[in-house]
């Protein structure tokens, strides 16, 4: 018999039903939270639970990692979230940061009209809209204990310009030489007219983000390129699939004014294919635009040619928030286990929240209970290790596999009175093998690393 197609509508509403399986998942296991939910929310603003602020920490642990230490030739930075007003309208934000909006007469709830699949009417209400108009994307903040003293200041928009603008003190205090790159992340905020689906667009996020610093005479799109491929090999890390990835070539006429080439990198989300991350050739754009604003000659000295000129710039961006999305759209997997359904994460060990959980088998022996916690205490200096004893068996292993551990440890009556081995749990394939508890450390670091 041939196997039925999957129309698009049962398509479109087998992802829909994804991304809202994930959202139950995130708030019931610890992953994310819905922000200020107590006094009924704050549309489009999350918060990070236990598990979702491990997840979070190991990526960018990782991503440091692998951009920051291991490259070689890269320096980091952690800038502030307030800045001056000129640093944005020397970039240029202040004139460009800005997307259409259209507000329902009847509602008064603001869209994007490039977003809305009709322009002529409130998908809400079906209210008319107003005339089009331009709207902000920058955060004001204003600075100051008295009002009308205030200052104005910005919520960055983004966190490249605290590279730029720290440029000549870090080339002043370290003996770095172009080409060469400054890493960062941190919080950004934008003033988002459109928002939703779930943490893939919210006004607070955090980004990675890299100015790779070359010089003009450099043959920048051999080095763009390299960077693609360096880019990709990060998916290996964190356990991306890189068939759901898809390199978008902006077009001149849709890339942002400061960019000469931009490559999008999407992702297959559960709402459609998205950017996840992208890197751009910004030219020498940004600086010299901060050299002309700040009068500050912010030239490299080329020691080897004996040349001044402002540097040219590839950069590289990651939104952690969607990086986060993205695994765990990836990772989650529905199985069918003896006619029972099995919910599991199957994140990479890399940035599972915790490496290997730890039970006794029963929590009323005192002598299985001691033992556990000697083996969980052993491994916890090593390991991010989870203790647990709630239930039975079963129900362990269930949480478990919802939260992506890789691997649970049992301490059973046959590690007392037979072999002091235990019964270790593979996530992925659920098979068990008995492993004596002096070779555990040596069987997890060949597993995990």
């Amino acid at each position: 018999m041939a196997k039925e197609k999957s129309s698009p509508a049962k398509a479109s509403a087998d992802r829909e039903n994804l991304m809202e399986k994930i959202v139950s998942l995130c708030k019931r296991r610890g992953f994310v939270y819905p922000g200020s939910e107590i006094y009924g929310g704050l549309a489009n603003t999350y918060d990070y639970g236990p598990l979702g602020v491990e997840l979070k920490k190991n990526i960018k642990n990782l991503w440091w990692k692998y951009f920051i230490h291991d490259k070689g030739d890269m320096v980091g930075l952690d800038g502030g979230i307030i800045s001056s007003q000129r640093i944005w309208q020397a970039s240029g934000h202040v004139q460009n940061f800005k997307d259409p909006l259209v507000e329902c007469k009847k509602c008064h709830k603001r869209f994007r009209p490039d977003k809305l699949k009709d322009s002529s009417k409130c998908p809400e209400c079906g209210g008319e809209f107003t005339v089009e108009k331009q709207f902000s994307l920058l955060f004001k903040a204003m600075i100051g204990p008295v009002e009308g003293d205030q200052t104005l200041a910005y919520l960055r928009g983004e966190t490249a310009q605290n590279i730029f603008i720290n440029f000549k003190n870090i080339l002043q205090s370290t003996n770095v030489k172009i080409p060469f790159g400054i890493g960062q992340m941190g919080k950004a905020f934008r003033n988002e007219i459109t928002t939703g689906n779930f943490i893939f667009r919210t006004i607070e996020f955090e980004q990675m983000e890299i100015e790779y610093f070359i010089s003009p005479k450099a043959d920048w799109n051999k080095i763009f390129d390299q960077w693609v491929d360096y880019i990709h090999n990060f998916m290996d890390i964190i356990g991306l699939d890189k068939k759901m990835m898809h390199d978008e070539e902006i077009p001149e006429k849709e890339r942002a004014f400061y960019s000469k080439r931009t490559i999008d990198m999407e992702y297959d989300f559960p709402f459609g294919q998205d950017e996840l991350w992208a890197i751009a050739y910004r030219t020498d754009y940004d600086l010299k635009q901060h050299q002309q604003h700040a009068e500050e000659d912010l030239r490299y000295f080329d020691t080897e040619t004996k040349e001044k000129y402002i540097p040219h710039v590839i950069e590289p961006t990651f939104g952690v928030d969607r990086t986060i999305l993205a695994i765990l759209t990836t990772a989650y997997k529905e199985e069918d286990v003896n006619g029972e359904k099995r919910v599991v994460l199957k994140l990479h060990p890399n940035v599972a929240p915790y490496k290997i959980a730890v039970f006794p088998l029963l929590r009323n022996k005192p002598d299985i209970v001691k033992k556990a916690n000697e083996v969980h205490d052993n491994l916890k200096d090593k390991f991010n290790v989870f203790w647990d004893d709630r239930g039975n068996i079963g129900k362990r292993y269930r949480y478990q596999d919802e939260i992506g551990t890789p691997y649970c440890v049992t301490v059973d009556f046959e590690t007392l009175e037979k072999d002091n081995s235990v019964t270790v749990r593979d996530r992925d394939s659920m098979k068990q093998e008995r492993v004596p508890i002096e070779k555990l450390k040596d069987y997890f670091n060949s597993k995990l690393n």
